[in-house]
């Protein structure tokens, strides 16, 4: 790009409140030139093939660690959830980052880079011969420097991940004018539209990459992320000319905020002078409107847990069925996550081109409903979801007795997969509204400054969620296999999944019951451009 990189001129004065928007040569964004669907289409197909990367690694990642690592379900589980966790927590980081030095557009860039890294490697260490060894062939252990090098290379995508991921959906929503009426209602577009894209690549990706994984070679089935990666680093520089950049303020908004925490707090304690917070009350204001994002943060919480069961248990359960459709094709277990992603694409769709224009004419809101509504209204279906996991795995149960295979964790469950679809389908319907919701929300209810890290917030939830699943799934195992089969036995016809399930059913009534009282109170961030509480 030679001396028109658009970051040059990032440490141009931007005001507290609001970021400056330029174009790619620094000069001030017009609405006709830069930004707009043009380069949301860009960006979106930017996340379209990372997101088929991270879950052509993440979706089938259990059935790696359970056959040629030789871990147990519950240690896998957990291991799992651990790596979730932490990819879900770094974009923490990778905000702070990109919102006090970077910036987004060269955050992505650096991200994209180290994501590349990784997956060669993670292909790499799949490869060596070393992981199974001519002497005992497949039986013989992984050696402890080759699981290392696989585990290095697994934290490097997730170290990536965190500066991708909050940056690249936020430099997404940039792209539309805040201050324009037809912006604000195609940014609302964007977020749903943005998570169609997603869900295309991941329904290719547990189609493909598990069936290439499971039949072909790991080697293979991680080396195509790794190219994919590589494709979308290109298509993103390849849409520079067309994107609308945001200036970084020249005081870093993370440390104007603590200096107004510290001076809340000094003040509550009574040694800060009244004066010295009223004569800087926007900063206050905007610091409360962080602290007011703690309940809803934190009442989201065990929907992440219930959403950590989609790509482990559920996996490992659609593993006992009977898989096959017609004589010759068997779908591999992660394939059945395609449900999800396909239920979403279908509800996109018809959310934002049927039930958003009708509740628009009741509730005269452009998105039809409010971002809590949204939210609320899918962790009630997630609910649903959940207690129907359990009465399917209830009958599995029952299937298995009734067959004689109880003690033969190996055999196929004479029960067609078609049993798992409702709670697959209602998983991703719940998804269209309280994923997308939850993005939006975090993006629009943060200071302009410090959208990244609205974002990353969002992602958090799922990262302390997955903690939370897997400590939950540790403790449970150690406690309950003292006396025999644990809740997560190897040998699931001897497990009790349907415990854990309703276990989490019980969980999110009472998340749901905190939520709605949390919500009940909570009052939006006022906009520039809206004189009313939306």
């Amino acid at each position: 790009m030679g001396n028109t990189d658009p970051l040059l001129a990032l440490r141009h004065r931007a005001s507290d409140l609001m970021v400056d928007i330029v174009d790619y040569r620094g000069r001030p964004a017009h609405r006709s030139t830069s930004g707009g669907w043009t380069s949301a289409l860009f960006i979106i197909g930017v996340e379209i093939a990372e997101r088929f990367a991270f879950y052509g690694i993440s979706s089938n990642l259990i059935s790696f660690l359970t056959g040629p690592l030789g871990e147990s379900t519950a240690m896998a589980a957990a291991a799992l959830n651990a790596w979730n966790g932490v990819a879900s927590m770094l974009p923490l980081l990778g905000a702070f980052v990109a919102d006090s030095y970077l910036g987004r557009y060269r955050t992505i860039v650096i991200a994209s880079l180290i994501y590349i890294l990784g997956l060669g490697t993670l292909t790499l260490s799949s490869m060596l011969r070393i992981f199974h060894p001519a002497k005992c062939g497949t039986a013989c252990p992984p050696p402890p420097l080759q699981v290392a090098l696989f585990y290095v290379s697994l934290y490097l995508v997730a170290i990536a991940q965190g500066g991708h991921k909050p940056c690249v959906q936020a430099f997404g929503a940039d792209q539309f004018d805040r201050n324009d009426p037809r912006d604000r209602v195609a940014r609302s577009s964007f977020f749903n539209w943005w998570y169609f894209g997603i869900c295309c690549g991941v329904v290719v990706t547990v189609l493909v990459l598990s069936y290439v994984q499971d039949n072909i070679g790991w080697g293979l089935g991680f080396g195509i992320p790794c190219i994919v990666m590589l494709f979308a680093l290109v298509l993103f520089v390849l849409g520079t000319r067309t994107y609308r950049f945001c200036l970084l303020p020249e005081e870093s908004p993370f440390a104007r905020i603590g200096r107004t925490l510290v001076a809340l707090a000094r003040r509550r304690r009574g040694n800060l002078p009244v004066t010295e917070l009223q004569s800087d009350i926007e900063r206050v204001e905007e610091t409360k409107g962080l602290l007011r994002l703690i309940p809803i943060w934190t009442t989201c919480l065990i929907y992440a847990v219930v959403f950590a069961q989609s790509s482990t248990l559920f996996t490992k359960q659609g593993g006992t069925l009977d898989r096959r459709i017609g004589s010759k094709l068997q779908v591999p277990p992660a394939a059945l996550q395609s449900f999800i992603s396909v239920s979403i694409i279908v509800s996109i769709p018809i959310y934002d081109g049927i039930l958003v224009p009708v509740a628009r004419k009741f509730s005269g809101l452009p998105s039809g409903i409010t971002m809590l509504q949204r939210i609320g209204t899918g962790m009630a279906l997630t609910l649903v979801s959940t207690v129907i996991a359990a009465l399917v795995e209830m009958k599995r149960h029952k299937s298995a007795r009734e067959f004689g295979v109880v003690d033969q964790p190996n055999a196929r469950i004479p029960m067609s997969l078609w049993w798992l679809v409702p709670q697959y389908v209602l998983f991703g319907v719940a998804d269209v509204f309280t994923m997308v919701g939850l993005q939006e929300f975090f993006y629009d209810q943060v200071p302009d400054a410090l959208r990244s890290l609205g974002l990353a917030l969002y992602l958090s939830i799922f990262g302390i969620g997955s903690f939370i699943s897997g400590f939950l799934i540790s403790v449970i195992n150690k406690t309950t296999g003292g006396g025999g089969e644990s809740w997560f036995s190897n040998n699931l016809n001897r497990a009790h999944l349907d415990y854990f399930y309703w276990l989490l059913a019980g969980l999110s009534t009472m998340e749901l019951l905190l939520y709605v009282y949390f919500t009940r109170a909570y009052v939006y961030k006022k906009k520039q451009e809206d004189a009313a509480v939306m």
